[in-house]
């Protein structure tokens, strides 16, 4: 993956070497404060694991084995991080990838558009996870923060758009899921204890909220979507099948004709 911009001044040495130290120390999941700053617009960070079996989409067992499980997740992956790009590049956002566990890092930065900047997720838990990159990007200038996972393949540019359009009335935003999560989360600020609770349970969305009414936070939510998390989940897909979905996840739509997994 590539680091955010350095000095652009033409025939400087200094200016050349100090990118190639930027490059090296984002691969390695540094404080993005420590980074040149983001594009004042904001930032769209696409949560990542290495696509390992037995590692992703475990829920698609006993339907997908580990490694077609692992497969299915490394072409999802593939598809929300070419339409990420593109939505950053037209929104005018910062891109960056933030990958799980952090020596797959360097792998999954290699795979990704040359718009992201890919960092190491900091945190015991997903939530410490999410909360420590909200904090890094508002500490780097962002003024809108956009978290998304990678397993929601119609999540595109009208989302985000609403999204960023969604932050400038509330605290926090939402796009919730069909199983109780969600796929989507903005804030405007860094959020403590917002994330202070189990996710990826059927109570997350609930738990948020209450944390943020908490916090006296002010929340939106959008219009739901779906993730793709079990093989029952393969027929909202499947019913969503058309120009949108054709667009934004071709990768995945190929890789269940070509198996049969409909």
């Amino acid at each position: 993956m590539r680091s955010g911009r350095g000095d652009e001044r033409p025939g400087l040495a200094r200016g050349r070497a100090d990118r190639a130290r930027l490059r090296s120390r984002d691969l390695r999941g540094p404080a993005l404060s420590r980074c040149l700053p983001l594009k004042e617009s904001g930032a769209l960070v696409v949560f990542a694991k290495e696509p390992r079996p037995g590692f992703v989409k475990t829920r698609m067992s006993p339907a997908l084995s580990p490694e077609q499980a692992a497969e299915l997740y490394a072409v999802l992956l593939e598809d929300v991080l070419a339409a990420s790009a593109a939505i950053a590049v037209q929104l005018g956002l910062e891109a960056v990838l933030a990958v799980h566990p952090p020596e797959a890092c360097e792998a999954l930065a290699h795979r990704a558009p040359g718009v992201f900047r890919a960092v190491a997720q900091r945190g015991a838990s997903l939530g410490e996870r999410m909360a420590w990159a909200v904090t890094q990007m508002a500490a780097a200038g962002a003024r809108r923060i956009l978290l998304r996972g990678s397993d929601s393949p119609l999540l595109g540019l009208d989302t985000v758009a609403a999204a960023l359009a969604a932050l400038e009335r509330a605290d926090l935003v939402l796009c919730p899921d069909r199983d109780g999560g969600y796929s989507l989360v903005g804030l405007r600020n860094p959020a403590p204890g917002l994330f202070g609770h189990r996710m990826s349970t059927a109570s997350a969305l609930a738990d948020t909220l209450a944390n943020a009414r908490s916090a006296g936070l002010c929340a939106e939510l959008l219009s739901p979507g779906f993730d793709l998390d079990t093989a029952a989940d393969f027929a909202l897909l499947a019913r969503a099948r058309g120009a949108a979905a054709a667009r934004l996840c071709p990768r995945t739509l190929s890789f269940l004709d070509a198996r049969g997994l409909w």
